[in-house]
């Protein structure tokens, strides 16, 4: 399995954070890179700096989006690493 450069907070219960996780699944696919899935509900201060804004898409551990991917600027983003 290849490491993680993208990764996507969620929580659940929210139809944006699955419509991001499809996304990112296809794409990261397209990239050849690896991706997962963060469920911040278990983590207080995660849900106190994030939980307004899920889904949030981290590339390389920085914050890239939030809300919805978009597809391009993500593809772009995994293609300059």
């Amino acid at each position: 399995m290849k490491p993680a450069r993208v990764t996507v907070l969620t929580k659940p219960g929210c139809h944006l954070c699955e419509d991001a996780c499809r996304a990112v699944e296809r794409i990261a696919a397209e990239s050849g890179v690896g991706w997962c899935e963060h469920d911040i509900s278990d983590d207080p201060d995660l849900v106190s700096r994030w939980a307004e804004y899920v889904p949030v898409i981290l590339v390389d551990g920085q914050v890239h989006d939030w809300f919805r991917v978009q597809d391009d600027r993500l593809r772009s983003a995994l293609a300059d690493c």
